[in-house]
C-alpha cells in the first residue's frame, strides 16, 4: 500500500471571488475540480489510499465525492476526508489528517500541496527516498525569480542546507530552488509533528529536523510546476492541460480549446489557446475567447473579446463587452460595452451597467 495526504484545506483568499463559496482546490481546471487531478495523478503513481486534509467549505469535498465515481470500489483508490474544526497550519494539518493514514513507522508517506500543477515523477521521488534513507524528502523545482516562495539550498549529496522563507534581500537569494510543494514523510517523522496545535513545516519542522541532524533531502525535477494560487496563474494552469503541455490522467485528448456537456457554441465565435467552456454556458456569435476558463452556465454575449480571464459559473457578459486579464465572479452580470481590463474582479452576483467600466484595477 501507498499512502498520501493531500492538503486542500486552505481558503484561496488570492482567486477571490470566486473561492467564496468554493474551496480553491474545488475549482475546475480543464474541465474538472482541480483535486480531480490530484487524485488521478497519486493514482498512477501507486497511492491505493489518500487523506483529504479538509479545513474551509469541506462540506463541498464530501458531497462530491459521495457522487463521483472517481472513488469507487473500482476505481483503484480509497479517499477518506480528514476536517480540522480549526485551521492547524501545513504541519498541524499533516499531524491531523495523518490519524487516518495504515502506515507503519518506517513506511514513505506522500503530502501533495492543494494548489500545485506538477508533471512530477512521483515514483522517482519515493525511490530516492527510500534509496537515501531520508527522514523527508522535499520535491524542489528552480524558478527565475524564487523571492515569493521558500528557498531550499541544498549540497551535491542532495542534502538540504537550510530553509529560508521568502527572502527579503538580494543577500537572502542564496539560490533558485524552491519548495515546490510536495513531501515525502517517514511516517515516524509526522508523528513527531505535535498535535492540536498549528505547526508550520516549512518554518518549525523542518528546520527542527535540520537542526536535529536528521537526514532531509531535496529532488530537483526539471518538469512542468505551476502555483495556481492567483488568478492568472489558474488560467495559465487549465490552458496547459487542454493544450497538453501539463500532464493529467484527467485529459487525454489535448485540444486548441474544451467545451463541456451542453454548452451552445456559435458558429462564428472563435475558440483558442486552450479556452475551456464550461457546462451549459453559452457563447454568442463573433465571440472571441482566448486563453480563459469560463465556468459552467455562464453566458458570453455577441461579439464580446475574452483573454486570459476567469468567467464565474452563471455569470453573464453582454454584448460588445472587453474583458482581459480579470475575474468575473459567481452569478455576476456585466453590461454591455464594458471594458475590464488588467485584473479588475468583479464580485460574485454583482451587476455591472451598460458602459459602466472603461479600465484597469490600477488605474
Amino acid at each position: 500500500m501507498r499512502e498520501a495526504i493531500l492538503l486542500v484545506g486552505g481558503q484561496g483568499t488570492r482567486l477571490r471571488p470566486l473561492t467564496i463559496n468554493t474551496p480553491k482546490p474545488m475549482l475546475p481546471v480543464a474541465g474538472v475540480p482541480f483535486t480531480v487531478h490530484q487524485i488521478l495523478r497519486a493514482r498512477e503513481a501507486g497511492v491505493t489510499r489518500l487523506v483529504l486534509a479538509t479545513s474551509y467549505k469541506a462540506d463541498v469535498f464530501a458531497s462530491f465525492l459521495a457522487d463521483s465515481a472517481l472513488v469507487g470500489p473500482d476505481s483503484g483508490i480509497e479517499v477518506v476526508i480528514a476536517t480540522e474544526e480549526v485551521p492547524l497550519g501545513t504541519g498541524g494539518a499533516i499531524r491531523f489528517a495523518s490519524a487516518m493514514l495504515e502506515s507503519g513507522p518506517d513506511e514513505p508517506v506522500l503530502v501533495f500541496n492543494g494548489d500545485v500543477l506538477t508533471g512530477l515523477d512521483i515514483d522517482g521521488l519515493v525511490n530516492y527516498h527510500q534509496d537515501s534513507q531520508s527522514d523527508v524528502t522535499l520535491y524542489l523545482t528552480r524558478v527565475d525569480d524564487p523571492r515569493a516562495y521558500g528557498l531550499v539550498p541544498t549540497n551535491e549529496a542532495g542534502e538540504v542546507l537550510q530553509f529560508l522563507e521568502k527572502p527579503q534581500t538580494p543577500e537572502e537569494i542564496v539560490t533558485d530552488q524552491i519548495n515546490a510543494g510536495c513531501y515525502v514523510f517517514t511516517r515516524n517523522v509526522i508523528d513527531s509533528i505535535p498535535a492540536d496545535r498549528a505547526v508550520s513545516v516549512e518554518r518549525e519542522t523542518f528546520p527542527q529536523l535540520l537542526e536535529a541532524n536528521r537526514r532531509v533531502s531535496g529532488v530537483v525535477d526539471p518538469g512542468y510546476w505551476l502555483d495556481l494560487g492567483t488568478p492568472l496563474a489558474f488560467v495559465q494552469g487549465s490552458v496547459d492541460l487542454v493544450r497538453g503541455f501539463a500532464p493529467s490522467p484527467a485529459v487525454t485528448t489535448p485540444s486548441h480549446y474544451l467545451a463541456l456537456l451542453g454548452a451552445e457554441i456559435s458558429r462564428s465565435a472563435e475558440l483558442s489557446n486552450g479556452t475551456t467552456i464550461g457546462a451549459q454556458a453559452q457563447v454568442g456569435a463573433g465571440a472571441v475567447i482566448d486563453g480563459c476558463v469560463v465556468f459552467d452556465g455562464a453566458v458570453i454575449g455577441d461579439r464580446c473579446r475574452i483573454r486570459n480571464s476567469i468567467i464565474g459559473a452563471g455569470a453573464v457578459i453582454e454584448n460588445d463587452c472587453t474583458v482581459e486579464g480579470s475575474v468575473v465572479g459567481d452569478g455576476a452580470r456585466v453590461g454591455a460595452h464594458n471594458e475590464l481590463r488588467d485584473g479588475v474582479r468583479v464580485w460574485a452576483n454583482a451587476v455591472i451597467p451598460e458602459l459602466a467600466i472603461r479600465f484597469s484595477a490600477d488605474q
